[in-house]
């Protein structure tokens, strides 16, 4: 069964919801109420609600989000509802619940919203709480940052199998705060870096955990994005009322879900003398396309990846195949991935430029790529664009997903 994308929307990823004394329902209800707005939908028209959030319960206190459906609106009271958990891959794994819910034929109309607050506490303690991704008790034990420590593990992993210039990490990250410049929903849209940010300068861009560096992260953000998937019964009907034809509607093309271990020296022991760090993120990516019934990644006109450090970027690059792997640098020192390049990442400015609410990451590329196809992306837009793919991972790669979204050409 085909499921189409409605619309949806998402907050502004620069506010901080703490120091404007507004709490988890707030936000919920807030990015719930703009996107019915954006799309002209009814509440009473939301059969299933499903909620990707990770870690509410320690920032916030808050948890049984799904709860949050009936509160906002009466309408919503009875409708079916859960909040779904993978770490950074929450949002997706929210959506995956309300695909299965539409292909399966129980519900018409599904809202998929994430959310996460993260700013209200000092950033040790916030990263305290992000590490119940990791192993706890068995790795990073030594790290004041456990994720970056980690990733700064995968640097070293690439150097040691393919050598690694930091520099393109430095290009990464130069790119997507770039790409944010021209998004009015990015955190970071304000912000101005001396030249020497981008660079290997311990002054300038100082040391955060081993390898990696300030610019290389992604940001602790505040955010929520929701969306609305429907039937093809539903979107014809929509479509009638809205005055356009069912083809002018995004639908997912094609989805991936693959996990591993936790640990992530278990998954590089897994892997090693190979030349993919992560296979089971090539095998995703394979999935993804061959369920949209796609048989080469040109095929997609960008990407939208889960650019949570640089390096992640780095490494979807080789391993959805648009490199020879250890070869991710080619594309960026050619421009490849730019926003004007043949195969643009990161249009919106990703996790570094744009924001990383972890639990609305998912379902914000989503909307992002819904955006892209339907031609709404404003100064983002990629000429062109019309299929688009997500990619989306919880812990070092623990759990992955990815979705294509685009429209009938």
């Amino acid at each position: 069964m085909t499921v189409y994308i409605l619309g949806g929307s998402q907050t502004d990823f620069a506010r901080n919801w703490a120091r404007e004394d507004l709490d988890s329902f707030d936000m919920f209800k807030a990015v719930l109420d703009d996107a019915l707005a954006a799309t002209g939908l009814s509440p009473e028209q939301i059969e299933v609600g499903h909620v990707g959030n990770f870690v509410g319960d320690l920032f916030t206190g808050q948890g049984l989000l799904g709860g949050f459906f009936a509160q906002a609106y009466p309408e919503l009271n009875g409708i079916p509802t859960s909040r779904h958990e993978a770490a950074c891959a929450s949002g997706s794994m929210a959506i995956l619940g309300a695909l299965k819910d539409i292909e399966c034929g129980h519900y018409d109309v599904a809202c998929v919203l994430g959310m996460e607050i993260m700013r209200n506490v000092p950033g040790q303690t916030g990263a305290e709480y992000l590490g119940a991704a990791t192993w706890k008790g068995y790795e990073a034990q030594e790290a004041n940052y456990p994720w970056p420590y980690m990733f700064s593990d995968i640097i070293d992993e690439y150097d040691r199998r393919h050598g690694i210039n930091t520099d393109h990490l430095h290009t990464i990250s130069r790119i997507n705060y770039g790409n944010a410049k021209h998004n009015p929903l990015a955190q970071s849209r304000q912000w101005n870096f001396e030249p020497a940010f981008f660079s290997s300068s311990d002054a300038h861009n100082p040391p955060i955990e081993g390898r990696v560096r300030k610019s290389d992260c992604g940001q602790i953000t505040d955010g929520a994005a929701c969306v609305f998937l429907a039937s093809e019964s539903a979107a014809k009907s929509y479509a009638a009322q809205q005055g356009i034809s069912l083809s002018d509607i995004p639908r997912i093309k094609g989805w991936g879900h693959r996990s591993s271990a936790i640990d992530l020296r278990s998954k590089l022991r897994l892997s090693d003398g190979q030349p993919l760090l992560f296979p089971h993120v090539n095998q995703l990516i394979r999935d993804a396309l061959k369920r949209a019934d796609m048989t080469d990644l040109l095929q997609l006109d960008g990407l939208e990846v889960h650019d949570c450090f640089s390096i992640t970027e780095y490494m979807v690059i080789d391993h959805c195949g648009l490199t020879a792997p250890g070869e991710s640098w080619k594309a960026i020192q050619e421009g490849r991935i730019c926003k004007d390049g043949d195969f643009p990442i990161n249009a919106s400015g990703g996790l570094i430029g744009l924001g990383h609410p972890v639990g609305a990451t998912g379902v914000r590329m989503l909307l992002d790529c819904y955006k892209q196809v339907s031609g709404q992306a404003g100064e983002t837009q990629i000429t062109n664009a019309k299929n688009m793919a997500t990619f989306n991972l919880g812990g070092s790669a623990t759990t992955c997903a990815s979705f294509i979204v685009g429209i009938n050409e």
